[in-house]
């Protein structure tokens, strides 16, 4: 058996991504790291999401801090910079988008309960205050990832990955 050289991976990649990005995108609020930014992009990439929408004070390619972390994801995966969320989420809903945010909140269920419906939006918000309460009016769900820890939360581009390949495999 023998091991794949780097450039026959990076070419067999290449092949199977033509028509495998998912009805799938992810809308960032407020991120405030760059590094969780471009760790997100790089996640985006290998789960197949369609599209990066980054809005608010939420730093954008390019930019060099994004890309050691996204290892160069940012171009390969379709995004674009919005200031204003509230129009992007409007658009959104009118394309018939399902609008689900990761969020904690009175009626949020784990992920493990909830099934994504094509096309779906998912929101993941700032690393301390989450996502903007005012966005929540545009979303049809709310999930969140069940702690066992004395902490209440995981880091944003860990929990994204967590619900982006379990969105993945949902939308298959």
């Amino acid at each position: 058996m023998r091991k794949l050289t780097h450039e026959e991976v990076v070419d067999r990649q290449k092949e199977k991504i033509k028509n495998r990005r998912l009805p799938f995108i992810v809308v960032l609020n407020n991120i405030r790291s760059l590094y969780n930014v471009g760790s997100i992009f790089r996640t985006s990439d290998g789960a197949g999401v369609g599209k990066v929408w980054i809005c608010g004070i939420t730093g954008h390619p390019p930019n060099n801090q994004i890309a050691k972390t996204a290892l160069d994801a940012q171009d390969h995966v379709p995004w674009e910079y919005r200031d204003d969320i509230h129009s992007l989420l409007k658009e959104l809903k009118t394309e018939g988008y399902q609008i689900v945010m990761l969020e904690q909140t009175e009626s949020s269920c784990s992920y493990e309960d909830f099934k994504p419906q094509a096309p779906v939006c998912l929101i993941i918000g700032n690393e301390i205050d989450g996502v903007s309460r005012d966005v929540s009016s545009y979303c049809d769900a709310a999930i969140e990832i069940e702690m066992a820890g004395i902490k209440n939360s995981l880091n944003v581009a860990v929990a994204f990955g967590i619900i982006a390949y379990y969105f993945r495999d949902c939308l298959k």
